[in-house]
């Protein structure tokens, strides 16, 4: 059995999910979203502290032995990319805290490898987590089907990896 929490990071919105993986059963344990209260660039260091203060909760309360974190992808806008990353980093931090070994994935390949297609929208990635999990997605954020479609990802990737070292 693994337990995976899967993070999207992002400073105003941070989708997180948990799943565990028995024999390559996927069950879904918990998942939400985490949303700092205060927004505007004077209170970016308070949103960060929240998102890392939430997640250190997450990580106490689950124990996930291994995280799966999205990585930032290239943004137009640089001060964008330059928050997603601060994001992405205080969730790093989150999982180190713990000791919790720390798997990347770019968007593209979470979407190859929960689709087909590493284009696809994050509607048909919150469709084949629904499929896989056997949830009604309905009632998540885009931000938690992408964290909990990271930690699918890793969870196949783990499997591969096991079949093709042996």
């Amino acid at each position: 059995m693994m337990r995976i929490i899967g993070i999207d990071p992002g400073s105003s919105f941070t989708g997180w999910g948990i799943i565990e993986d028995r024999s390559g059963v996927l069950s879904l344990i918990d998942c939400g979203v985490i949303r700092p209260k205060s927004k505007g660039k004077e209170n970016f260091a308070v949103r960060i502290s929240f998102i890392y203060k939430a997640l250190l909760e997450i990580i106490d309360y689950y124990k996930p032995e291994e995280a799966a974190i999205e990585q930032v992808f290239t943004a137009k806008n640089a001060l964008t990319a330059l928050k997603l990353g601060q994001a992405r980093g205080v969730a790093v931090a989150a999982c180190a805290n713990f000791d919790i070994p720390i798997f990347d994935y770019v968007p593209t390949s979470v979407k190859k490898a929960l689709v087909g297609v590493g284009r696809a929208d994050k509607e048909q990635v919150a469709f084949m987590i629904g499929k896989i999990l056997n949830v009604n997605v309905k009632r998540f954020r885009l931000d938690t089907t992408d964290a909990l479609g990271v930690a699918v990802c890793h969870s196949s990737m783990r499997r591969f990896y096991s079949l093709t070292s042996k």
